[in-house]
Parts: structure tokens; C-alpha cells; sequence
């Protein structure tokens, strides 16, 4: 759900944060608000929950914008800011050039969120005689310092996961060794979490603990899915799609019918994700070979190819000149693929399983030599 822009860059809401409000307000309006006692109504209670929510959700929209204004202070830029179940993402148009650069990236969202707490406990000490909106505002700042404390905890995929690897990269000289280093302490951390939240169903069961374990699971999966995009992004570094690219895939024709494509295509070659050409040789989509499953033996010899084809999107139609980097922004999951084109001829297909050999070949690279960063910082 789209929300506007800030400074240029997009600003939008998974669905998932309806969740999080609806909890939100559920835990406000029928326990930490009636709370406060005093006369206050039902309807007084769940109308300050409401308030109190969304200005909580805007808070966390606060965090991420501090992220984003330094990245784009530091030269760094942002393409995306989404709110979503776990708080919210800001999506970089790439990494930055220094450990200080990274650095001041990291901290500016938790020390925002740091600040506005502060604010909340001042304001919350000026208010007398309205203790139901005394003790939403202490919420709220209480919140907003959980927040910033809990994101500088020293591991991958949360701030102080970045600021780490900035110190190490510092140190070091070496981002890859960073990457390992951040990663490893996120899966640690995630790990710590999901035993205390363990601890808490089976000792402690008022205190919940379902929440801290799915965070902790949250933590690990990510610390893992951001190593190995690191890995990925130093695996493509310097190289172009004609690297990593397939070379002279085997193209099939839009006017074939499945008998002839299995018989003269798919039974002469490995590939399960084929373009699909016209009379002249332009590219006009592609087929997957599980697609073809779905036809009945009895429809095979008069079904088309390009009837069972699907459309390929503009950004994953590449040249073999750009920068291999651009493979990170695609979605090849499964058997997705990009098609290279050159002088309007298909030269190549990239898929997930080139991208897997990359990184593997990237891991058998002797490691870089430890040094000072390439920049003061």
C-alpha cells in the first residue's frame, strides 16, 4: 500500500502492519490503558488506543526515515521505505563506500528512536490530571526506547548488526570478513532469543514467549538470507552478465506444438526454462518445461507454445554489458530466468542456478588480504 513520498523515495505498508495495529490497539485498550485508572470510559480507553497506535506505527516510519536521510546525505540513496509485521525496511540503492558511511547509516535510525522516547517521557512528566493520556505517552516513549536499544544489539540483519560490521570493516579492511563476522552474531543472537522464548513457555508461561521466539527465528533466517546476498553482491562485483550468464540457450518457436517442442527442444538439451521466439527470431516470452505437464496427452499435438508462454518484463530482458550487479534487483527464483540480448539476437539466459554456481566460484577465490579501508573513515 503506497503512503506517499519523503524525499523522493517512496514510502509504503505491507498489509501486514494492519496486524500490528489491530494488536497494538488490543493490548492498549484492554490492559495498559484502564491501567490509569481514574473515570475514564470504554470509549475514552479504545478511542487513546487508536490514537496511541498509529502514532506509534508513525514512530517507526520516524526510525526509517533518519536511516534514509543520511544514506542519502552520505551519497548512499534509497530506492524503497515499507513499514511491515517487523517494523520496517529501508531498501538502499546500494552499499556504502566507507565504514563511517555505513556507520552513520546505522545508528541514525536507533538514536531517532532514542530521541523521540526522550521527548515522550518529557512531555509525560508536563501532563497532569490526565492519566490516560499520561500513561499512552509513557507507552509510547517506552516503545521508542525498546525500539532504539533492541536495533543496536550487535547483530546482522539489525542496526547495531551494521554498525558492527562497520567496525570490523574498519579495523580489518576486509567487508567480506565483516559480513561473516555480523552474520555470525545475528544467527547468535537469534538463537539467544528464540531459548528465551522457550524458557518463558515453560517456566514463565504468563510471560508469554511465542513473540520472542518468532523474533529470534526472524533474526536468524534473516542473518542468513543477508550473508548470503553480501556473498552474491562480492561474487558479482566487477563482472558483467556475459560472466555469469548462460551462453546460447536454446530458443524455441512460438508456433511449435508440444509434441515437436518435446520431441526437437527439450529432449536435446538440459534447460527447463526456454525463450520463446517469433518468425523472426524476436524474443516474445518465455516457457517453463514443468508448464507443459499440465497439457493432456490428447491436446499435445494441436497446443501451441506460445499459448502456454509467459510474458517477460522489461527489466529482466538484459545486455551482456551491464553490470552483473543488476541480477540482484530480479526475482530469478525457481526455474524465472533474464534473457541477454545483443543487437536484438538472444545471446544468453541467466536463472537462479547461475547465480548459485557465481557465489560458489566466488567462495573458491583466495580471500582478500586484510588492509587499512580504502578511505579514512
Amino acid at each position: 500500500m503506497r503512503l506517499g513520498t519523503i524525499a523522493k523515495v517512496p514510502v509504503g505498508a505491507h498489509w501486514s502492519v494492519l496486524v500490528v495495529l489491530v494488536l497494538l490497539v488490543a493490548i492498549l485498550g484492554a490492559s495498559v490503558l484502564p491501567a490509569a485508572g481514574g473515570e475514564g470510559s470504554p470509549l475514552i480507553y479504545w478511542s487513546v488506543a487508536v490514537v496511541t497506535a498509529l502514532l506509534f506505527l508513525a514512530c517507526l516510519l520516524a526510525h526509517e526515515i533518519a536511516h534514509l536521510l543520511v544514506a542519502q546525505r552520505t551519497g548512499v540513496g534509497a530506492i524503497s521505505l515499507t513499514l511491515w509485521l517487523m517494523g520496517g525496511v529501508t531498501e538502499l540503492k546500494g552499499e556504502p563506500r566507507t565504514p563511517r558511511a555505513e556507520l552513520a547509516i546505522a545508528v541514525a535510525g536507533p538514536l531517532a528512536s532514542i530521541a523521540v522516547s526522550a521527548v515522550g517521557f518529557l512531555l509525560a512528566t508536563s501532563l497532569q490530571g490526565v492519566p490516560v493520556v499520561r500513561v499512552a505517552m509513557i507507552w509510547l516513549a517506552f516503545m521508542n526506547l525498546v525500539l532504539g536499544v533492541f536495533n543496536l544489539l550487535p547483530g546482522a540483519p539489525l542496526d547495531g548488526g551494521r554498525v558492527l560490521h562497520a567496525l570490523i570493516w574498519r579495523r580489518t579492511g576486509d567487508r567480506a570478513q565483516a559480513d561473516q563476522r555480523a552474520a555470525g552474531a545475528g544467527k547468535i543472537l537469534g538463537g539467544l532469543l528464540v531459548a528465551l522464548g522457550v524458557a518463558q513457555l515453560l517456566l514463565w508461561p504468563a510471560m508469554g514467549g511465542l513473540w520472542t521466539i518468532i523474533i529470534g527465528m526472524f533474526l536468524v533466517t534473516a542473518a542468513h538470507t543477508q550473508l548470503l546476498q553480501q556473498q552474491l553482491r562480492t561474487g558479482l562485483a566487477g563482472m558483467r552478465v556475459r560472466d555469469v550468464m548462460t551462453a546460447d540457450p536454446v530458443a524455441v518457436p512460438a508456433w511449435f506444438d508440444v509434441d515437436r517442442f518435446v520431441s526437437s527442444v527439450a529432449s536435446q538439451t538440459h534447460q527447463t526454462a526456454f525463450p520463446v521466439v517469433d518468425t523472426s527470431g524476436a524474443l516474445t516470452g518465455y516457457v517453463l518445461l514443468q508448464t507443459f505437464q499440465g497439457v493432456p496427452p490428447g491436446q499435445r499435438g494441436t497446443t501451441r507454445v506460445d499459448s502456454l508462454a509467459r510474458p517477460l518484463p522489461p527489466d529482466r530482458i538484459l545486455s551482456p554489458g551491464q553490470e552483473a550487479t543488476v541480477l540482484l534487483d530480479l526475482p530469478l527464483t525457481g526455474d524465472q530466468l533474464a534473457v541477454v540480448v545483443e543487437d536484438g539476437r538472444i545471446v544468453g539466459t541467466v536463472t537462479s542456478a547461475d547465480l548459485v554456481r557465481t557465489i560458489q566460484l566466488a567462495r573458491l577465490r583466495p580471500p582478500s588480504v586484510p588492509g587499512p579501508p580504502t578511505s579514512p573513515s
